[in-house]
């Protein structure tokens, strides 16, 4: 028998007027992990749902080899039936059910006509105990979090027999420890004879966990690397991904860093659901013209709770605190408010709560800042367009024309409608709540030129971010979070992963160290 377990040979898939796999080669090794790299739509997710039976056999063109046998999956169901899973990114959990229910849902445990509750729980209890994850099973998986979700994912696909297991993404919502954990149960796996083909952006993640990497640029295939061989770099990736090297990760800035424009004080948050809870507690810190700041966390530390909070109190309840806007005390009781005092806000969740994924680019782009295309009440559509394509322009948006709806756009591309969208606003202070996540290191390289752009034009920007090197790499000053409070900031010139993360895991019975 052939030492590949998969092959595909000369995939291709058209979508109208978009050929977005153009006879690309995949060979995956017998229980290896193996990754899959290449920018926002390069044809990664494609390929995998090709292989899955999300794109069922006469949609595309090419074969599929598993076990050196032609298969043709005609549904997900059917791939499922051959051993293969797959965990897309966007989890496909019930958060209303729970941990067992959702473990098998679809393949339940049956005795005489009725759900055997005592074998669910007790089969899903070992499942999730095989996996790390050592929760009760009747606990609602809307109750856990991403990383305990992922997990839950994972024990899932475990129910189905699984000999080639796919996932797309698993660690970009995850902190650091949850990643390391879950990279950890991938070798487990791959010890245990489960072949993982793992899809990532996370290069430093990649070279530590894959035994091979197949590049896929603009939907074919680059070349396929040996990750113990002595070239296997990153900065090899990145050229097969890019199509050039790519000298600096993060484009060079001289800072020309005014007087203050933003500054929060004492700012306390309690959570919106469970009271006495503060989520927020005490924290202060400040912004300078042309100054790019930095909050860093462990997951549950509170960075995203702080920027909801200050951006229309979208965030918590019993709020209390004060903003100030070039030393004038302001209010930001509703985002319309929060708006109007020239704060924007960049979610880490774009797909939710940044973009309306049905809409076009033009509709996006003019959502926070109506009043500028409008007049008497009515939307003057020409001079929407007008600005709509000078943001595709300049943000280099790539999509056929600004009437091309977002949810067909890939990660980065969207990412810069957001933007886009915020920069309509013209505001004096921006919040950029992991501005990169999810998407590829050249779409990065983009996304980091036009923050330095804003800070360049004087902008105060807040970056918060779950990457210590992207912090590290963009920013003048950092401040640390954990457990809901500020317990440090020090000058990029002084910080170090190190040091930052001393900061990040202060106890909360530790007394505060005060800012420098």
């Amino acid at each position: 028998m052939s030492d590949a377990i998969l092959e595909m040979r000369n995939i291709t898939k058209n979508f109208p007027g978009v050929k977005v796999l153009k006879n690309v080669n995949l060979s995956v090794r017998r229980g290896e992990i193996h990754a899959i790299c290449g920018e926002n739509g390069a044809g990664k997710s494609t390929l995998m749902k090709v292989l899955s039976g999300v794109y069922p056999h006469g949609t595309y063109d090419g074969q599929i080899l598993l076990d050196g046998e032609e298969v043709r999956f005609s549904s997900i169901k059917d791939s499922e039936e051959h051993g293969v899973v797959i965990i897309h990114q966007e989890l496909a959990l019930v958060p209303f059910l729970s941990a067992a229910e959702n473990i098998f849902l679809g393949n339940e445990r049956v005795r005489g006509g009725l759900v055997d509750w005592n074998q669910t729980n007790a089969e899903a209890a070992e499942l999730m105990e095989r996996v790390g994850l050592h929760e009760n099973p009747v606990t609602h998986v809307g109750q856990l979090g991403v990383g305990k979700q992922q997990l839950i994912e994972i024990a899932k696909a475990m129910t189905k027999d699984v000999r080639l297991l796919i996932l797309d993404e698993p660690t970009a919502a995850l902190n650091d420890t949850d990643s390391e954990h879950l990279l950890g149960l991938l070798r487990q796996l791959r010890d245990q004879g489960i072949t993982c083909i793992i899809i990532s952006h996370k290069l430093g993640e990649i070279e530590a966990i894959a035994d091979s990497t197949t590049i896929i640029r603009d939907g074919e295939t680059v070349e396929t690397i040996d990750m113990h061989g002595p070239d296997a770099t990153q900065e090899r990736i990145i050229r097969g991904m890019v199509g050039r090297d790519l000298e600096h990760r993060f484009p060079e800035r001289t800072p020309h860093i005014g007087e203050e424009v933003f500054r929060v004080e004492d700012w306390t948050v309690h959570h919106p659901t469970q009271p006495g809870r503060v989520v927020v507690e005490g924290a202060s810190f400040d912004v300078r013209a042309g100054e790019i700041v930095g909050i860093a966390g462990l997951m549950g530390a509170g960075r995203t709770e702080l920027a909801m909070s200050l951006f229309g109190r979208s965030y918590g309840r019993d709020i209390s605190g004060r903003v100030y806007l070039h030393g004038r005390e302001i209010q930001t009781r509703t985002v319309g408010e929060a708006i109007d005092n020239g704060i924007a806000y960049v979610s880490e969740d774009r797909k939710h709560y940044g973009l309306n994924l049905i809409s076009d680019i033009r509709t996006n782009i003019s959502a926070a800042s109506l009043e500028k295309v409008s007049s008497n009440g009515w939307i003057n559509e020409n001079e929407e367009i007008q600005v709509a394509q000078e943001f595709r322009q300049s943000m280099n948006i790539k999509a056929p024309t600004v009437m091309a709806t977002v949810g067909t756009l890939s990660g980065g591309n969207q990412q810069k409608v957001v933007l886009s969208k915020w920069l309509q606003s013209a505001p004096e202070v921006l919040i950029l709540d992991e501005p990169t996540r999810g998407i590829d290191v050249g779409a990065k390289y983009e996304i980091y030129t036009i923050i330095n752009r804003l800070a360049e034009a004087g902008k105060a920007v807040v970056m918060i971010s779950s990457e210590l090197p992207e912090l590290l790499g963009m920013c003048d000053r950092i401040y640390t979070l954990a457990y809901g409070r500020i317990t440090g900031q020090l000058p990029v010139a002084e910080a170090t992963q190190e040091s930052l993360m001393a900061l990040m895991t202060i106890e909360k019975n530790t007394p505060k160290e005060e800012a420098r």
